[in-house]
């Protein structure tokens, strides 16, 4: 059976945060009678500083990490979202410059439907250039306060990493790709418009025996045949989708023998357009080698893919999906959640009152430093330090031009000092900085982020993530820069 591409390496990101659905309908038992049981579970949702963009480097990061040496760097990032925070910028080409990729890269955002990323992965299979390519999903979807979506929704990042058969030698790959096929409808199950913030969603036994069963159904027929493969030969069936769904799905497709992937609704939620890559990473993960998995994407139209479990697929994440929702601390408050998706505007005073213009001149003269989070190391002494300069701070080197670039998004540091300002305006207050000592040398004065007032102590290990800095509401706008966050 011939493949048409591999997966190499996934990455995954799940917002730290978790807001309880027990805690959510607690606050909200006001507008109708309780439910017959409890609710179970949290949901991830986004710190201020988080939103798709974000997410997506995360995801980007970890799935790169240690995979760029034998597969060489990537030719193209596709970047998969119906929450992209610019709608007329493009947000992979953001991505792809915080990850420090080449500029001659290919960037592409792809969104309009929750099938975005298994649209995208099918496009990319059968693309015909070579070199490796990096598709990224991240959804951060808001739901009205008090509507069944507020319980549901969740927010997350998953990232494949694939290159076209036949794999170069030393590379292990995850999954081998052997069919993808499409099915473009317009069954309309649930909407947004252009201007509006929350999606509508129709009827779900609507939804289900109209749309589901009769399309689904479909096009897994006719992929299998495309894979020259019967439904009793499947082992696996990763759907997105209310589990009940999906072996109705099963059954009715002939998939006898499939095991229906864990929806992980429980723990985070359903995170749009990332989900189905998410779903697949975590079914790789468990995959014995020469398993086959069907892999479903819905919404207006189905996408349907299969693919055959290979011998690098137990290590496919690291961390695994197991892990990052096990990395999970509650969000108490569920006023701030509001506060943080900007569905509730608390009045912060006259310290909030300030104007964010951005800079764009000195931002593109500078974007490998603020995007890519590039510094300098001294060629004679060694030294590190962020900005690079053409004189080494160090006063007992002092070179000129003796500096060449050195990444710092990788690095890992301790906290030398810092300060808990309860004056200073902070969306998640308090705003805490201070100084991180660089584990190879150097000194930068950084805003911490991730934190509870009283957590954060001098000595604590601290790595560096991709967050928004602030935001320019008069003008609409947003920056992006690097915080550090407690290991």
């Amino acid at each position: 059976m011939h493949a048409l591409s591999s997966i190499v390496s996934c990455g995954i990101y799940v917002p730290s945060l978790r807001l309880e659905r027990a805690r959510v309908a607690q606050a909200l038992q006001w507008l109708g009678p309780p439910g017959p049981t409890p609710l179970s579970g949290a949901r991830a949702v986004c710190n201020w500083d988080e939103d798709a963009l974000t997410m997506a480097v995360e995801a980007g990061r970890r799935c790169l990490n240690g995979a760029v040496g034998p597969v060489g760097t990537p030719a193209a990032v596709t970047l998969a979202s119906t929450t992209l925070p610019f709608a007329d910028r493009s947000n992979a080409t953001v991505v792809a410059g915080a990850l420090d990729l080449p500029e001659t890269i290919r960037t592409s955002d792809c969104g309009g439907s929750l099938r975005a990323a298994t649209s995208a992965l099918a496009a990319l299979v059968r693309r015909d250039e070579t070199g490796a390519a990096l598709l990224i999903a991240s959804d951060a979807r808001l739901a009205r306060p008090g509507s069944p979506q507020e319980l549901q929704f969740g927010a997350a990042a998953a990232a494949l990493l694939m290159v076209r058969d036949p794999p170069a030698v030393g590379i292990r790959p995850s999954a081998a790709i052997v069919a993808a096929e499409c099915l473009s409808a317009d069954f309309v199950d649930h909407y947004r418009m252009g201007d509006e913030r929350f999606d509508y969603a129709l009827e779900e036994r609507w939804v289900r025996d109209e749309g589901v069963m009769k399309l689904v159904v479909a096009a897994i027929a006719r992929t299998l045949a495309a894979a020259g493969l019967g439904a009793e030969q499947i082992d696996q069936l990763v759907m997105h989708g209310p589990t009940g769904t999906a072996r109705r799905v099963a059954q009715a497709a002939g998939l006898a023998n499939a095991r229906l992937q864990d929806d992980l609704h429980e723990n985070c939620g359903d995170t749009g357009a990332a989900h189905p890559l998410l779903m697949l990473t975590a079914a790789l993960e468990t995959a014995r080698p020469g398993q086959r998995i069907v892999l479903v994407g819905f919404g207006q139209g189905v996408d349907v893919l299969v693919l055959i479990a290979a011998d690098g697929a137990g290590a496919v994440a690291r961390p695994t999906v197991a892990e990052v929702l096990g990395q999970s601390k509650p969000e108490p408050y569920y006023t701030r959640y509001l506060a943080h998706s900007g569905l509730l505007e608390p009045h912060f005073g006259m310290r909030a009152e300030r104007d964010n213009r951005t800079a764009h001149t000195v931002a593109w003269r500078k974007r490998r430093q603020t995007t890519a989070f590039v510094g300098g190391r001294c060629r004679s002494c060694g030294t590190v330090q962020f900005p690079k300069s053409r004189v080494c701070v160090n006063p007992e080197c002092r070179h000129q031009d003796s500096q060449h670039d050195h990444r710092l998004a990788d690095a890992l540091g301790r906290v030398k000092s810092f300060t808990e300002d309860w004056q200073a305006y902070s969306p998640r207050p308090p705003y805490v900085y201070g100084n991180v000592e660089l584990e190879a040398g150097g000194n930068l004065l950084m805003e911490f982020t991730d934190l509870d007032p009283g957590e954060l102590q001098v000595g604590d290990a601290v790595s560096f993530v991709f967050r928004i800095k602030d935001f320019d509401r008069m003008r609409g706008y947003r920056r992006y820069f690097w915080k550090a966050k407690k290991v």
